[in-house]
Order: C-alpha cells, then sequence, then structure tokens
C-alpha cells in the first residue's frame, strides 16, 4: 500500500470558522510530557498519542508531525477503544520514563513510553521507540494507531507486513514496528491493533529505524523488560550526580533531566527546544524552528549544570564549541561565530515554509530552518566567555588551544563591540545599540581577564583592561536614562527590557545598588504580570514582526533571582512558587505563558528549565 503524504488533498478554507474547528482537534502544548534518547525525543500527548517525532536526530524531518497538522502530519496513538476514560500522566521516579494511565470503568491500565540511551560500546544507535501497554486492574481493550508521514508529510511511502509485525518504507528513511500482536493495514498505508489486556498482561509495540541492508529483528518480552530495566538505570545513575538537596528537588532535577535529553549525545550539543512552529500566538505569525544549538541557551545550560555537579557536560560542550571556531580568513560579518548551529555542527541552516501544512490549531506558516542564523548578535561572545570561565574553574579546565582560539574571539570583539546588532530576542526591524549586547560584551572581557589571572595564562591585559572599562562606562552612561531611572533596551530610548535582569546575575552592578533598584522597579511596575514577565514593550518597542506575544517564562525566572539578590527574599520566593503552578502536569515548560496561564510557543524549552535550576539555587541558598 502507498501513502501519499502531500499531494491530493482539498484546500481547506482559512476563514475564522474554520480555524476555530481546527483548534479542537489539538491537545494543549502542556499536555504532553517527553521522551529521548539524547539523538532526537518524541512528544506524548496526555491522550496516549505520539505528535511529535523526528528520527534519527532532533533537526530531522519529522515522521509524526500531528501537532502541526491534525490531519496531515501523522501520529502514534495507543488509547483505550472505548470512550468515557481520563488520563493522567508521570514519569517514573529520576527518569526519562513517562507513563499514560487510563481509568476507564472496566479497569486500568498504563502506557509506558521510553527510548533507550545509546550503550557504551555501541558502533551504531538503534533509534528505537518502545510503548509498551499494561493492565493495572481488571481489563482493557486498547486501539493502536501508527499513521507515519515521512518528510514531514511531503514524502511517499510504503508499508507491508511482516513476521514480526510491519515495515515502513520512504525514500529516505525506513522504520519497523515489531509486535507480537496482529496487525491490519488501513487507509493508504497505516497500520491499526486492537489489544484486550488482563490485570498483570502486557502488549509491546517498538518502532525501530531499519538502516539499509539491515533487517528487521524481533524483539522479546525478556528483552524489552531488560531494556526499561537498563533505561531506568541510565537516567537514575546520571541524575545521581546532582549535588543538588534544595527545597524544590524534584522540581529541580526534572528541569536537569530535561536539559540532558535535550543533549544530543554525539556531539554534546543542546538544542534551545526540540519542536518547531509552536505558536508564540494562537494564529499569529511569531513562529519559528527551534532544534538548533544557540551559543547562548548552550552557554546558559552549561551554568546550570555546572552549578548541579554535572561536568561531564561542560567537557563535551567544550569539545564542540572548539570545533565552532572558524579561521580569521573565514569571518563573516558576524564574526568567530555564528548566533547558533546545526546539532552536528553545520552552519548552513536556510529557513523555509511548508506550506501544506495548516500550524497548531492553524497558526500559520509553519517554518523549517532559521535564517536569524545570520544575524550579528555580540551577547553571545558574553555568555560563552562566562560559561568557559565557570567550566574551567568548576569543570574541565582551559587547554592551551582553547585559550589561543578564544582569545582571538576576544580580540575580534574588542574591535567590534561597539556597533549595532539585532540583540538577544532576534528581533526583525534592524540594528540597535542595545545595552544587553554591551553588556555581555563587557562580561566576555571581564571574565577572560579573570582566567587569564587566575591561570597565569598570557593575555594583553591592560589593552583588556582599557576595553572592559570603556564598555563599562558606555553602558552606565548611554544605556542609563535618569528620566526614567533605569537602564533601557537600546541607546538613545525609554523602553524597559526584560534582558537587564541579568546585570546583577553576571556582577556588572551590584544587586542592591540604586541605579538598579530603581530598575528592577521599574521593571516590576512596566513587564510584570502577577508572576509572568515580558520580553519588552513591544508597542513602544517595534520588533518588525506583526502580531503580539505572551509573557516569557525564563524571563520570570531571572526576575525571581534579581528578586533574591536584591534581598527581598519574600517577594522572590512566592515569585518562584507561583510560577511553578505554570508548570506543566510532569513538570515541563514551554517558551511562553499566556493571557489565560497556557503554555505557548515551543517546548519544552531549555532557556526556561536552566532559569529555574539557576533560581533555584539561589533562592534556596539565600533563604538557607
Amino acid at each position: 500500500m502507498v501513502r501519499d503524504g502531500a499531494a491530493g488533498r482539498a484546500e481547506e478554507t482559512a476563514s475564522g470558522g474554520a480555524r476555530q474547528a481546527a483548534r479542537g482537534r489539538y491537545l494543549p502544548i502542556a499536555e504532553h510530557g517527553l521522551i529521548g534518547d539524547l539523538h532526537t525525543v518524541a512528544l506524548v500527548g496526555s491522550d496516549g498519542t505520539i505528535d511529535w517525532y523526528c528520527c534519527p536526530q532532533f533537526d530531522s524531518p519529522s515522521v509524526f508531525g500531528a501537532i502541526l497538522d491534525a490531519d496531515r502530519g501523522g501520529l502514534f496513538r495507543i488509547a483505550p477503544d472505548r470512550g468515557g476514560w481520563t488520563a493522567k500522566q508521570l514519569y517514573l521516579p529520576d527518569t526519562a520514563i513517562l507513563i499514560t494511565r487510563f481509568l476507564t470503568p472496566d479497569g486500568v491500565g498504563e502506557v509506558q513510553d521510553f527510548m533507550p540511551p545509546p550503550r557504551t560500546g555501541e558502533a551504531a544507535h538503534r533509534h528505537r521507540m518502545i510503548r509498551r501497554v499494561l493492565a493495572v486492574r481488571g481489563q482493557m481493550r486498547f486501539v493502536v494507531d501508527v499513521a507515519p508521514r515521512f518528510d514531514y508529510a511531503r514524502a511517499r511511502h510504503e508499508v507491508q507486513l511482516t513476521p514480526h509485525g510491519a515495515l515502513f518504507r520512504s525514500p529516505e528513511l525506513q522504520l519497523g514496528l515489531w509486535t507480537r500482536h496482529p496487525l491490519q493495514i488501513v487507509g493508504d498505508g497505516d497500520i491499526r491493533a486492537r489489544v484486550t489486556v488482563r490485570a498483570g498482561e502486557t502488549a509491546t509495540f517498538v518502532l525501530d529505524r531499519i538502516r539499509p541492508g539491515e533487517t528487521q529483528e524481533p524483539s522479546s518480552d525478556a528483552g524489552i523488560a531488560a531494556e526499561f530495566a537498563a533505561t531506568a538505570a541510565f537516567w537514575r545513575r546520571w541524575l545521581g550526580g546532582s549535588r543538588y538537596s534544595g527545597r524544590w528537588r524534584e522540581t529541580v532535577h526534572r528541569s536537569a533531566l530535561t536539559l540532558k535529553l535535550l543533549t544530543y549525545a554525539p556531539t554534546g550539543a543542546i538544542v534551545a527546544a526540540p519542536t518547531t512552529s509552536l505558536p508564540e500566538e494562537l494564529g499569529g505569525v511569531r513562529n519559528w524552528d527551534y532544534r538548533y544549538t544557540w551559543m547562548r541557551d548552550a552557554a546558559f545550560s552549561l551554568y546550570a549544570l555546572l552549578r548541579l555537579g554535572f561536568t561531564e557536560e561542560a567537557g563535551a560542550f567544550m569539545e564542540w564549541l572548539e570545533g565552532r571556531f572558524r579561521r580569521a580568513a573565514d569571518y563573516g560579518e558576524s564574526g568567530p561565530l555564528q548566533i547558533m548551529y546545526g546539532i552536528d555542527g553545520r552552519a548552513d541552516l536556510p529557513e523555509e515554509e511548508l506550506s501544506h501544512l495548516e500550524g497548531y490549531m492553524g497558526s500559520a506558516p509553519v517554518r523549517i530552518g532559521n535564517r536569524a542564523a545570520t544575524q550579528l548578535q555580540l551577547d553571545i561572545y558574553g555568555e560563552l566567555m562566562d560559561s568557559v570561565y565557570l567550566c574551567n574553574k568548576y569543570g574541565r579546565p582551559l587547554y592551551h588551544d582553547g585559550w589561543m582560539e578564544l582569545t582571538h574571539n576576544l580580540e575580534w570583539l574588542m574591535d567590534h563591540w561597539d556597533q549595532p546588532d539585532e540583540g538577544i530576542w532576534e528581533t526583525r526591524g534592524g540594528r540597535r545599540n542595545y545595552t544587553y549586547s554591551r553588556l555581555m560584551s563587557w562580561v566576555a572581557v571581564e571574565r577572560a581577564i579573570r582566567i587569564a589571572r587566575q591561570r597565569g595564562l598570557p593575555a594583553d591585559l591592560p589593552r583588556w583592561m582599557a576595553v572592559r572599562d570603556t564598555i563599562y562606562h558606555q553602558i552606565m552612561n548611554r544605556g542609563w536614562t535618569s528620566t526614567r531611572r533605569a537602564f533601557v533596551q537600546h541607546y538613545d530610548t525609554d523602553v524597559l527590557d526584560a534582558s537587564l535582569l541579568l546585570m546583577p546575575l553576571c556582577k556588572f552592578v551590584a544587586p542592591t545598588d540604586p541605579r538598579w533598584m530603581s530598575t528592577l522597579d521599574a521593571i516590576t511596575a512596566e513587564l510584570v504580570s502577577d508572576s509572568l514577565v515580558y520580553r519588552y514593550n513591544a508597542e513602544a518597542s517595534p520588533d518588525g514582526l506583526a502580531g503580539t506575544e505572551a509573557t516569557f517564562s525564563m524571563c520570570s525566572f531571572w526576575w525571581v533571582e534579581a528578586l533574591a539578590r536584591a534581598g527581598r527574599l519574600d517577594e522572590a520566593q512566592l515569585a518562584f512558587e507561583k510560577m511553578l503552578t505554570y508548570a506543566n502536569h510532569v513538570g515541563l515548560y514551554s517558551e511562553e505563558i499566556g493571557p489565560t496561564g497556557e503554555q505557548l510557543g515551543n517546548f519544552p524549552q531549555a532557556f526556561t528549565h536552566l532559569a529555574l535550576i539557576s533560581a533555584a539555587y539561589d533562592l534556596d541558598r539565600r533563604i538557607g
């Protein structure tokens, strides 16, 4: 049987009524858990549906993409075949094994979802998704639907039944479905099964990547049980390396596990989020592909993991970073580094719109690739150098070759810091003299001076200190507006910006400096709604994009930490506890929180989880 992923479909109307109908076919973004194998991940809905999965790695084309188009995207669903059930989701404690429990009048059952991580010495990772159905009480009847749509629903595929299950073939990818239960082909190339399990019985479905020249391998119940145990042991062993034992241990550890899940094991790169085009505004156009490694996000993630004691990740990131440096002759307009890369290190990330997909709840366009990769964002050098400083201090020491490359980067920055750029928020409205970019340029030089002094490394310290001080004075003179008594988004404006909440966190100003305290009060009054923080006022500072946006969760955690450092502990703790109520049912956060508390944007977002870790660590220490 043949399935055509994109051709021959009737066009849907773009009326408001059609969009409203579309919304009813989608689970809320927050109604998902995450599983992964340190190469890629899958989103598992609370209704038992996997509606996002890219194979074999994070930024590969999607196989299941129903979260971006409920009709065309493809899915892998396991759910009771009768109505009247309710569902609950939880993680097996201290692991990335997700359990979806179904409660029905006939019994209680669950689906255990996991992806075995790479094994030590494994020649080639198998990329296995294991879904184990278990009856806990009574008798349960489940329906299983496997409907892949390869290459973002653009590629045709064939399906055939095999002695061990079924085989899906597309031009670029082949997947095998193993099970002991009868399967049938339905529609134009989908698979369906119905299974009945009684208390204590299991039914297993395994989706394997089949490489060219390989054959489908059968599994066994004993083998699946061993995979389950090994996967649980892997995550518990990794989490056992954490040094955090504070008030919010479970929340912090779930965030740490999420950051680890967003790490690409072959290179140590960390993706900003594992999804693309989940909207910042329902029906809006602010839909971006986050399945890449931003220098900024990776540096902050490293900082968060180092705080918890995970030094191995620091070494892996340093090796990945050293592979990104370019020779001076190859420097583009953005200098030695791009702001983002593919997880394999590639620099070219062309942006494309997938017009055949309607987008989450009708939010188009769906984009893959990200043309912001070529933007000039000078702040990345500060975030990078701050992480190198911490890595050198607490993790892997900095080696000679790495130091020489970093000093070359620093010399470029010292020649180029005083120019407009696109800024941390990647606006598409033109370059400006962003205060945050100057702040992080100061951090880059200041941390390099610290490293050189601590290690006795070669450095032109008189020149570096002169540049550092020049940047400092410029920020104090031009980034500060006396009429508002606040540091502002960019020079020659009075617009506030939440990125400046990092000023005391990166030790540019004392957390109780009068200038900073008045800035904190201004941000609190203008950008904070309860515990939720907006990045900036888009009406007062147009960013070149249509529509509006919601509050940014990472900014909310920055605000919590700024309050704590300013000594306002009661206010900080209340704001932190309120932010915890916006997590989803298994402790995950997307990029933004909407007007009624809904999660919006790509999910889950590394930046939010690392900001949570930092805020929890600092707040717990100060309360204690």
